[in-house]
């Protein structure tokens, strides 16, 4: 019995490795952005019941609106807050990333369950150096007053960044960052790495059909059956493009060392209207792609080259938005039109609004946050269409401590 003992003592050490402090439990889910560049949307009450009746169960915010945290608390959603790019260089001083902290974060925990902060949208990709230079230590001193009011078991730090930081991304395995970001970006990893958060990426298979409809399969970007591709670098199988892109990210970020670094798409989607020249914005491919793109996550399975990571993905955007600036399809990505009907049929009813008396026709909109006490912001940044992943550390002890349990019986029994 005593050889048959050391073998469950190699069983527990085994569980123990696997289930190390640094392991990582993945989550599928849906997330939902929620812009508000738009005079005519319904106040945050109204649309908790919207959020809550298309199932997701994430919010991503582009800044942390008092109104709308206040509004989701005790719903269990979680949210993503957000800092415009306008404040990278005010992040610079340590006291005032401080006191964002404390006057858009913990005011609203637990009871809003905030979960990651993005610091800045796309910064890499405007090619301004002084934008960039200022990101990382903005991230820095973002995640040391979360260490200071002992927060940061709870709320991660991160940016989302545009597809187009990477150089290549055909065939998926071939991914690779441009080699005139990778300097800012391995630093930008690192910090990421070492304080458990995501890699935030904004992939629309929309902006690639719409720059190449004779090329880019329909059926590929849609989620539709069709023939797919084949990556001649790993023989693996792709029938939709969301997926390659992916996987290109992945395999970019591995040439840096970071594969396992969990990435989540926090923007995609499709416009139902565009301008004449945007091929493919229609309600119909709107709703082809949002849902089959539902269907797929719910299915919990991976990416080819990452099965066993599970999908965290945000659809752009909840509403219409009918102040955003650029082409048409820019106010024409939401799932819902501002009297909360459905911008195409979905398979959500949506809510009817009734009147008007509960929306802003102002033609203003209230500041999205402050930065500092008493400094609001002087309204919202424009923003470019170009599931956080769970650290489970308690629900990892409990199940070691029954394993080791079990163990530990199995091992008297033997015994006696």
């Amino acid at each position: 019995m005593d050889h048959f003992t050391t073998h469950l003592l190699h069983l527990s050490t085994i569980l123990l490795l696997l289930f190390r402090a640094n392991s990582v439990v993945f989550v599928s889910s849906i997330g939902i952005n929620y812009g508000q560049i738009a005079n005519n949307l319904p106040p945050p009450e109204k649309v908790v019941p919207l959020v809550k009746s298309i199932g997701a169960d994430k919010v991503k915010l582009y800044d942390s609106d008092p109104r709308v945290l206040k509004a989701f608390a005790n719903t269990n959603i979680e949210f993503i807050v957000g800092i415009g790019n306008e404040y990278l260089s005010k992040l610079q001083d340590p006291s005032v990333a401080q006191s964002w902290v404390k006057s858009n974060v913990q005011p609203y925990l637990p009871a809003t369950k905030i979960t990651t902060i993005t610091v800045g949208n796309e910064v890499l990709t405007f090619n301004d150096t002084s934008l960039s230079n200022c990101l990382l230590p903005a991230m820095q001193n973002i995640h040391t007053a979360l260490v200071n009011l002992k927060l940061e078991r709870q709320v991660t730090v991160t940016t989302a960044h545009s597809l187009a930081v990477l150089q290549t991304s055909y065939p998926p395995s071939a991914g690779a960052f441009r080699e005139d970001l990778k300097q800012c970006l391995s630093p930008i990893l690192d910090f990421l790495s070492k304080t458990c958060s995501p890699f935030l990426i904004n992939a629309y298979p929309f902006f690639a059909y719409k720059g190449n409809s004779n090329e880019v399969s329909f059926e590929f970007v849609l989620f539709q059956p069709n023939a797919g591709i084949v990556d001649s670098g790993n023989n693996l199988h792709y029938d939709n493009m969301l997926f390659a892109q992916i996987d290109a990210v992945y395999a970019a970020l591995g040439q840096l060392g970071y594969k396992k670094l969990p990435v989540q798409i926090s923007e995609t989607g499709w416009p139902s209207k565009g301008d004449d020249d945007e091929v493919g914005a229609s309600p119909e491919n709107a709703k082809k792609y949002n849902g089959n793109l539902l269907k797929v996550v719910n299915r919990k399975n991976g990416t080819p080259a990452m099965p066993d990571y599970d999908l965290n993905i945000f659809v752009f955007a909840l509403f219409n938005e009918n102040l955003k600036p650029g082409p048409t399809s820019e106010r024409n990505y939401g799932l819902f039109k501002p009297d909360r009907t459905p911008a195409y049929n979905l398979g959500f009813s949506g809510i009817s609004a009734g009147s008007n008396s509960g929306h802003n026709n102002s033609g203003t909109f209230r500041p999205p946050y402050t930065l500092m006490p008493g400094n609001p912001s002087d309204g919202y940044m424009s923003i470019s269409s170009a599931g956080r992943f769970v650290w489970k550390r308690s629900i990892r002890i409990r199940i070691l401590m029954m394993l080791l349990m079990a163990v530990g019986w199995i091992s008297m029994g033997f015994h006696v």
